[in-house]
């Protein structure tokens, strides 16, 4: 990794390059790594462990030391803060107007897997030590005060050199001694979001840890809806996003692949339909199954048709209802609903026939009870190697691939054990999290052939014996959508 300006005397990184550690004996197995910590200098990191019960152990990590300071980061004309370098010399130009100097900064979002680096360009004032931050908050708003739009930045973040520091939590489950088994959870409802505690509390849990990304961007009562594929008990309570990533959890074996999921529904005339969606808003001409766990009305505007257990549809009414306990409800609005108006009579059968397609094993995944599905978002490690799928999940962008975070990761070994970990960040001087190849090669390290990145930020937290381990970033555990759960039994 360099540092390097275009113009100016900021020096900040400008590079960060994919590295694939090699396997070793120990990292076959599920055991903590003897090698030293993967990132920045790469000096032994400090470790507490502490056994939590039979074939599950937790580690605490610290590694590096605090380096990094603060600058003011000016937003371009797009109202972003980095861009091209004609929208980033148009904004140093202002800053220079306004009586100060300004720093191009030249910024290289690394290659990943399938989606090339990126250069881009920011524009930077001043530096200043993690003791000083105060003075960079006083030239912040002495910009904003020349109408310029600007941010305080903590360097760390960039994603770019560092020193530091880590402070993960690591469970190790070896499959070997573990005798428990693992399960998802959405809470009391799809719908409603809770905090890991919550639903490990509810099961029993050993340990919970939180899953994939939810759905931000519906109607806050909807809110918990997993973005992607959710499973619990081998009932599908969320379609998938095509392609991405997923952990496929069976009694007590765990494995990454993609997933695809596929609901058609027969009438009793012979006609079919694919459903749009499960248990989540829909949009208009679409059909969309519910599930009594969804936990909340059906849209209005639209037609329901009430399914009973053996696909008899018992009511035909208006949409806006509650899912009857024990029944399944066909939604749809437009074209959807017209189909259902004219082949979802009442007591007509219906038949809904669910796959989810395993991708990699290219076959449909049997949803007995003991399997459960966790969607991720972002694709880390396959088979071994550094494999980084940002695009294809969905998350190729500058702040999503390069810049840190905290982070929640699952990884599995050749094995068969499974690795779970946090890297709190968020928390300048304190730890500052981890970008997408620094949590791929940070499982590597713990000893993952295959790994993904679960849903991060705010999201991060890990429950052991009841007590969440690790220090979320907002201060406290926050409501998610759904969870990984790893019981006694």
């Amino acid at each position: 990794m360099s540092r390097r300006t275009i113009a100016g005397g900021l020096a900040i990184a400008a590079a960060l390059t994919l590295t694939t550690l090699p396997a070793t004996a120990e990292q076959q197995a599920v055991r903590f790594p003897t090698a030293k910590f993967p990132l920045g200098t790469r000096a032994a990191p400090a470790k507490t462990l502490t056994a939590v019960t039979q074939g599950i152990d937790l580690y605490d990590v610290k590694a590096g030391t605090s380096t990094d300071g603060y600058t003011v980061t000016v937003l371009l004309p797009n109202g972003k803060d980095a861009g091209s370098l004609t929208a980033a010399e148009t904004a140093a130009a202002a800053v220079e107007a306004a009586g100060e100097a300004a720093s191009v900064q030249e910024v290289v979002r690394p290659g990943v897997a399938d989606a090339p680096s990126q250069t881009m360009y920011m524009v930077r004032v001043g530096l200043w030590s993690l003791k000083d931050k105060k003075k960079a908050e006083e030239k912040a708003k002495e910009l904003k005060d020349a109408d310029l739009k600007v941010k305080v930045d903590y360097l760390g973040d960039d994603g770019l050199d560092t020193t530091g520091p880590w402070n993960a939590k690591v469970v190790m489950i070896d499959a070997k001694t573990f005798r428990g088994s693992y399960a998802a959870s959405v809470g009391a409802s799809v719908a409603k979001r809770e905090t890991v505690s919550s639903m490990a509390k509810a099961r029993k849990a050993v340990v919970g840890l939180n899953g994939g990304f939810f759905n931000i961007h519906t109607a806050v009562e909807l809110r918990g809806e997993p973005v992607g594929a959710s499973v619990v008990g081998g009932k599908l309570l969320s379609e998938a996003v095509p392609g991405r990533s997923a952990v496929v959890l069976k009694g007590r074996s765990a494995r990454i692949t993609e997933i695809e999921t596929i609901v058609v529904v027969t009438s009793q005339d012979g006609q079919q339909i694919a459903a749009n969606g499960v248990n989540r808003a829909a949009a208009t001409d679409e059909l969309v199954l519910y599930t009594e766990e969804y936990g909340a009305k059906t849209p209005t505007g639209g037609t329901d048709a009430v399914l009973d257990a053996n696909g008899k549809v018992v009511d035909l009414r208006a949409s806006g209802a509650t899912v009857p306990a024990g029944a399944r409800v066909l939604h749809g609005n437009g074209l959807a609903a017209d189909w259902i108006n004219q082949h979802a009579w009442e007591n007509w059968t219906v038949k809904v026939d669910t796959k989810v397609i395993d991708l990699r094993a290219k076959q449909p995944i049997a949803l007995t009870p003991d399997v459960n599905v966790i969607a991720g978002s972002v694709g880390l490690v396959r088979n071994g190697k550094v494999k980084i799928t940002a695009k294809r999940d969905g998350h190729d962008s500058m702040n999503m691939i390069l810049r840190r975070h905290p982070r929640t990761l699952l990884g599995t070994t050749k094995n068969g054990s499974l690795i779970l970990a946090t890297i709190d960040g968020r928390k300048p001087g304190q730890t500052i999290g981890a970008n997408f190849v620094e949590a791929a090669q940070f499982m590597r390290w713990l000893g993952a052939v295959n790994a993904i990145n679960l849903d991060g930020g705010g999201s991060t937290a890990m429950v052991v014996s009841g007590k969440v381990v690790n220090k979320p970033s907002d201060g406290r555990e926050r409501a998610i959508g759904d969870a990984l759960l790893v019981l006694p039994q």
